[in-house]
């Protein structure tokens, strides 16, 4: 889940990113009563996410939440760490771009105490072409990106396995790493990168496997991949992205409101029809535990 000129531009175009002080506050001014407005004025609701698909989908359901008097503000990241330091610090009151096993991880690490809420949509990563195009006649010591941070990698590495290019000590386990590689019979080099540069050296790679959101940035097809994760994988129902909140602030009218907007039959049609098989709906089947 780094800012660039370049990013900057795409994330301009997909919403306004809107960054007032003491925003951590803003949801808190929902009475017990009421979802929606208070005092005549809209109830400002600060949703932090990446632009695609996250900052998408919730651009959509922005005219909805305003019918119950929510000011919907989305605010854009490039990185998957900011939305998590700004949601602890109190400067959002939502986030809205990773799963759980990375968000467990990342309340691990940091001492937070983040929690889900409903599960939205699931990424397939893909493994797509680089110098070499196809998964025939794979060349001995091919080199191959993976995301660096730790539940992406134990993906990317469950992936490959399941492509036939690697065998790995535990073939069910989601916490391997390249030391639990047993089985590399073309002796791939697996090159570990920050998830967000990945696309941008795919061409100095033979292959690379590539986060759902990174590769929609980056103009790739699902349809383009090599091999990618099933729908009904272990994967989808693991890896699953969901709304994230702090503790305590699950049943806040405003947040219980959103997440309703993001679970609608109507966010299902659209993310099908609009990313065509790159995002994949998953709240008609998958409810989100977090570990703590």
């Amino acid at each position: 889940m780094k800012i660039t000129s370049y990013f900057k531009t795409v994330a301009a175009a997909v919403t306004s990113v809107v960054l007032l002080a003491g925003c951590g506050a803003s949801a808190d001014n929902n009475s017990s009563n009421a979802t929606g407005a208070s005092n005549g004025k809209p109830i400002v609701l600060k949703v932090g996410a990446n632009p695609t698909p996250h900052a998408e989908i919730l651009d959509y359901v922005k005219p909805k939440l305003a019918k119950e008097g929510i000011d919907l503000e989305v605010v854009v990241y490039q990185d998957y760490i900011q939305p998590n330091r700004a949601l602890a610090s109190g400067d959002l009151d939502a986030n809205y771009f990773q799963h759980v096993p990375y968000l467990n991880d990342y309340n691990k690490k940091n001492g937070t105490d983040l929690v889900p809420t409903v599960s939205v949509h699931f990424e397939p990563l893909g493994l797509y072409a680089g110098r070499s195009k196809s998964l025939t006649n794979v060349k001995d010591g091919a080199t191959v990106a993976v995301p660096n941070d730790t539940t992406n990698e134990a993906r990317a590495l469950l992936l490959l396995q399941d492509a036939g290019l690697i065998q790995l000590k535990d073939p069910n386990s989601l916490s391997e790493t390249v030391q639990d590689i047993v089985q590399n019979p073309h002796h791939l080099k697996i090159q570990e990168l920050e998830a967000g540069t990945i696309p941008r050296v795919l061409r100095d790679v033979d292959y690379a496997v590539i986060n759902g959101n990174y590769a929609i940035d980056a103009g790739l097809k699902p349809s383009e991949a090599l091999y990618s994760e099933k729908a009904d994988s272990l994967a989808a129902k693991t890896y699953a992205n969901c709304v994230v909140v702090r503790k305590g602030d699950e049943n806040k009218p405003a947040i219980q409101a959103l997440d309703k907007a993001l679970t609608s039959p109507d966010v299902a049609a659209y993310i099908k029809s609009h990313f065509q098989g790159a995002v994949v709906p998953v709240f008609d089947a998958i409810q989100p535990t977090s570990s703590k």
